[in-house]
């Protein structure tokens, strides 16, 4: 059987041509990306319980809305877009969680499109919100560790994904995540003076 799946260079082709306003490859690109931000969100929502079918579609479609309604953007590869949208989850997921944290203070909670359902479970708001601002202190540090946590991490980029869309070697990326995971997990470890 012959696949019908386009290589990661027509994807990349396709990136490139809707990013100089090219209407037909956004139509032809919807479905190829969708699936794979399937995937990624996939690999950051196995961490949560098993009845999260449901959140993983709400997270792929909000980071969906918002890639697609990016301006100015010049995707210079598939790897490059991926990235990107690794970080776009990073974000909404971590805004869920400081949403979720207000409102079990009683606090007001800002309206975020993902609120009729809980994309992460109320027990990991606190720690999600502990890797963020520990993972914004690397990247301070150290851009690349902090991208290659970010891909890694939120995005599930495999190694050599991340590699890619840095333009650095797979050993490179292999270094720094074990670095970077070594680091976070220091400065979140509880009794850390840096633990939030």
């Amino acid at each position: 059987m012959v696949s019908l799946m386009p290589g990661p260079e027509e994807i990349t082709r396709l990136l490139v041509d809707w990013s100089k306003g090219d209407q037909a490859a956004l139509d032809k690109l919807l479905p190829l990306v969708y699936e794979e931000l399937r995937r990624l969100s996939s690999h950051y929502m196995r961490q949560e319980r098993t009845d999260h079918m449901l959140q993983t579609t709400a997270l792929v479609h909000e980071a969906y809305l918002r890639l697609v309604d990016q301006r100015n953007v010049n995707y210079q590869s598939r790897a490059h877009f991926f990235a990107v949208a690794a970080q776009v989850m990073r974000h909404i997921l971590v805004d869920y969680a400081r949403g979720q944290r207000r409102q079990k203070r009683g606090e007001g909670v800002p309206t975020l499109s993902l609120t009729d359902v809980a994309v992460i479970s109320l027990d990991r708001v606190d720690e999600l919100i502990a890797v963020n601002s520990a993972l914004e202190n690397l990247t301070a540090m150290d851009p690349r560790k902090g991208r290659v946590f970010e891909m890694r991490y939120f995005g599930g980029m495999s190694v050599e994904e991340a590699a890619e869309a840095l333009k650095v070697s797979p050993v490179t990326i292999a270094r720094d995540w074990r670095m970077a995971k070594a680091w976070l997990r220091r400065e979140i470890a509880p009794g850390s003076q840096h633990a939030t």
